[in-house]
C-alpha cells in the first residue's frame, strides 16, 4: 500500500468517526433524534455516539437567560393606564417539551413565554390600584406572576426562574391627575 491509499482511508477514518460523535457542552441540553423522531435527549455534558444519516442533534442552552420585554400599558382596578417594563429569568429543563411546544424554534417559545408573562402580569395589575402597584409590595406582586408562569410553562419545557418589574412609569394623562 502507498502513502496515498493510507491517507485516503485515515481521512475517511476522521470524517466517519467525526460525523458519529456530539458532544453536548455543560451549557447545553440535547435532543438526538432518529428519522425524525426524538430517541434521547441529554442533559449531561459528554461525548455520545449517533448513525451518521439516521440520526441528528439539536441542541438549547440550558443556562439561566434573560427575556427582556418591551414596556406594556395594563390597566390598574382603578381603569387607569401604567407602562410596565419588566424581564424575565428562564430556562429550558424541559427539552423534549421545548421542541415539541416550539416546533423546534426558540423564537416560538419565547413568543409563548412571553405571552404568559404579559397575561399574568396584566391580571394582577389590574386586580391593585396605582398606589399598590407604584409604591405598594411589588416583590409580592412579581412572587405571584412568577409562581405563576412558572405553572404555566412547564408544559412548555421552560421553569421561570424570576420576574422583575424595572420600573412602572405613569402616561401624562394619568400624572396630570396626581395633585402634589
Amino acid at each position: 500500500m502507498n502513502n496515498r491509499n493510507i491517507f485516503s482511508i485515515i481521512l475517511v477514518l476522521i470524517v466517519v468517526i467525526s460525523s458519529s460523535t456530539f458532544i453536548v457542552d455543560e451549557r447545553e441540553v440535547a435532543i438526538k433524534f432518529r428519522l425524525g423522531e426524538i430517541v434521547k435527549t441529554y442533559q449531561e455534558p459528554g461525548l455520545y455516539l449517533m448513525i451518521p444519516f439516521v440520526n441528528n442533534v439539536k441542541k438549547y442552552d440550558s443556562r439561566l437567560l434573560t427575556m427582556d420585554s418591551k414596556p406594556e400599558q395594563f390597566l390598574t382596578s382603578e381603569k387607569k393606564n401604567v407602562i410596565v417594563d419588566s424581564f424575565v429569568k428562564w430556562r429550558i429543563t424541559g427539552p423534549e417539551n421545548f421542541y415539541r411546544s416550539s416546533k423546534g424554534d426558540e423564537r416560538i417559545g419565547i413568543n409563548r413565554l412571553s405571552q404568559i408573562i404579559n397575561d399574568l402580569t396584566k391580571s394582577e395589575f389590574s386586580k391593585r390600584t396605582i398606589n399598590e402597584v407604584v409604591s405598594g409590595d411589588r416583590a409580592a406582586l412579581m412572587q405571584i406572576v412568577t409562581t405563576e408562569a412558572n405553572k404555566a410553562s412547564k408544559a412548555l419545557g421552560i421553569t421561570v426562574v424570576d420576574v422583575r418589574v424595572k420600573k412602572v412609569d405613569l402616561p401624562d394623562e394619568v400624572l396630570s391627575l396626581i395633585h402634589i
